[in-house]
């Protein structure tokens, strides 16, 4: 069925593609049906995660487990992209995750990514962010590689769901938690809404020539109905052209500074 789906989004029978089946099906349909885009090297998968304030973009979120500087260097480009396209903002900002805030910090390829970023002047680069801050809105696009990305979205929703467990635990412990609970009822709502990522939709698997949305594999009718809507979204948006004109933008400037 996916790979059906795969071949009427190449074949222009659709416009696009939303699964709650296999990441791996996911991946290699994208990969092999697809194409990746010219000029990237690994498609990614992104999912917007809440901060607080609003969302930021994690990528990659499990796509590449091992990743070359330049991997990284092209997701934080298409993490531009995307942040401009769906989420409007002019000039997204891009942390990379580390173990400090110090240019020095990290292991080689946190080390020579952060030199490719910084020297890429279409990137609103603002430097390293431990993960203690990814949820401060210390940036709008998170950039690692799948390895790390994957352990900081598990453990975000790991995280979410103790805390709802704990809350509700300590709310039917007596009468008066009890009281205090109904009346903060909508609120707790609120907060629930907010942390709930599959209220923005699944990940987008980007770099591939076509839009793609990945679903949570639990996803209920609502879930998948968000991220319809995002796919949609990044149809109407032409996010993949914008992609291949940032890859070329990028390209083009590097000829000139070597000419």
């Amino acid at each position: 069925t996916q790979a059906r789906g795969m071949l009427a989004l190449r074949d222009k029978e659709v416009d696009g593609f939303v699964s709650a089946g296999s990441t791996g099906a996911v991946l290699a349909g994208g990969m092999f049906r697809l194409g990746r885009i010219p000029g990237i090297d690994r498609p990614a998968l992104a999912p917007l995660l809440p901060n607080g304030k609003d969302f930021f973009l994690l990528i990659d979120c499990g796509a590449n487990v091992d990743c070359k500087p330049e991997y990284l260097h092209q997701f934080a480009q298409m993490g531009n992209a995307y942040m401009q396209t769906m989420r409007n903002i002019a000039t997204p900002r891009i942390g990379l995750v580390n173990n400090g805030a110090e240019a020095e910090k990290g292991c080689t390829l946190t080390k020579e990514t952060f030199q490719l970023l910084q020297a890429d002047g279409k990137l609103n680069f603002v430097g390293n962010v431990e993960a203690r801050e990814i949820t401060h809105d210390a940036a709008d696009v998170i950039v690692c590689d799948g390895f790390v990305g994957n352990v900081i979205l598990k453990f975000m929703e790991g995280v979410v769901e103790t805390l709802m467990d704990m809350i509700k635990g300590e709310i039917y412990a007596d009468t008066r938690s009890k009281i205090g609970g109904l009346l903060a009822k909508p609120a707790f709502k609120r907060v629930k809404k907010k942390t709930d990522y599959t209220e923005v939709g699944g990940a987008p698997l980007l770099g591939v020539r076509g839009n793609v949305v990945k679903a949570h594999g639990s996803s209920n009718g609502h879930a998948l109905a968000c991220a319809i809507r995002q796919a949609i979204q990044m149809t109407e948006g032409e996010l993949v052209r914008k992609i291949e004109n940032q890859l070329v933008s990028a390209e083009t400037e590097t000829v000139s500074e070597q000419i």
